[in-house]
């Protein structure tokens, strides 16, 4: 009887704890934010993701009632803020944003850890248009004249990209198998950098994200392709890629937010809540027309599923290329 008694005490005793732990934690998913979040970006300031994060940021703090605070995190072609959520606390207050090249990341570089199972997708929300710029004073007017001098000058040719095995960089490879040329790949930390050095010409041409846009209406590059389905609005005259005789598909090009795995579902749907309704604002949507791309918005769920399509579809890609990771 006397043990009986015990355990009926014991037992609602626990029964106690886990009604105060609950209610606490509900309660913390209800009152979130109650300071600042801060949103990791794997690039330096001033490139086609920072400038419309910033933007997004400042309306997300005013629904949100806290500062939003970006974080430059640049190197590792932009996967710094990925590796980071892996070791941060999941209470919604450290976020990533997440580039395309993520997905890749599991064959090109050695992880413990999967892209597609090991963060909880936020939100998606635009993607990137890519494009090859020269200098406006090169000699190379077009893709035919690209791939006819590299043709005639066999690993001459240098083009930038903001970061090795990003989607510009395999786009690139595939470019040189179908073509049969030689390209050499010149790899900096971000979109703002490698532009800089072809405006500079310290590179004969770039591989980039529209960042080049501005650079080209003033004049100061030239776009000989973009790398998307159909041509662009804002420069009618350049031809995609397979107007240019080259047939490849598009490369991946969303970016979004994500957050440790752990990550309360309540505390998920009100990050997800508060940016989408930034997102539509039209802060976000000028700051993304500065560099020529519009929202694309991916739920939680179908961003989710994105991350797992996309790293097997990358894999598909890297074999098709004949990628071998170096041991």
């Amino acid at each position: 009887m006397q043990t009986t008694r015990r355990f009926i005490v014991a037992a609602a005793a626990a029964l106690c704890t886990i009604g105060a732990a609950a209610p606490a934690w509900a309660q913390d998913a209800a009152n979130f934010p109650t300071r600042p979040i801060k949103v990791m970006l794997g690039f330096p300031p001033g490139g086609s993701t920072d400038s419309p994060m910033r933007v997004l940021a400042e309306d997300v703090a005013k629904i949100l009632k806290q500062p939003v605070v970006i974080e430059n995190k640049p190197g590792a072609a932009g996967l710094m803020p990925a590796q980071l959520l892996q070791a941060a606390q999941a209470d919604g207050y450290t976020v990533g944003v997440i580039p395309a090249n993520l997905f890749r990341l599991p064959y090109t570089g050695s992880i413990a850890w999967n892209p597609a199972t090991d963060l909880r997708y936020v939100i998606g929300l635009t993607s990137f248009v890519y494009g090859i710029v020269v200098p406006a004073s090169s000699p190379l007017q077009s893709m035919n004249d690209y791939v006819a001098y590299a043709k005639a000058h066999p690993g001459e040719l240098t083009y930038a990209t903001p970061g090795a095995y990003l989607a510009q960089h395999l786009a690139m490879e595939q470019v040189a198998r179908i073509k049969n040329i030689q390209l050499s790949h010149v790899p900096y930390k971000g979109t703002a950098e490698s532009l800089q050095a072809v405006v500079g010409s310290h590179v004969m041409s770039a591989a980039e994200t529209s960042g080049w846009g501005p650079y080209v209406e003033s004049g100061k590059l030239r776009l000989l392709v973009t790398f998307g389905d159909k041509r662009m609005s804002r420069f009618p005259d350049v031809p995609t890629l397979k107007e240019a005789g080259i047939d490849i598909p598009p490369p991946s090009a969303a970016w979004g937010l994500a957050v440790p795995k752990n990550t309360p579902a309540p505390i998920v749907r009100k990050l997800h809540d508060a940016f989408k309704q930034a997102m539509e604002l039209p802060g976000f949507r000028n700051a993304l027309a500065q560099y020529y791309m519009e929202p694309v918005y991916m739920s939680s769920e179908r961003y989710q599923q994105f991350a797992v399509e996309s790293t097997k579809r990358e894999k598909e890609l890297l074999d098709a290329i004949g990628f071998v990771r170096e041991k």
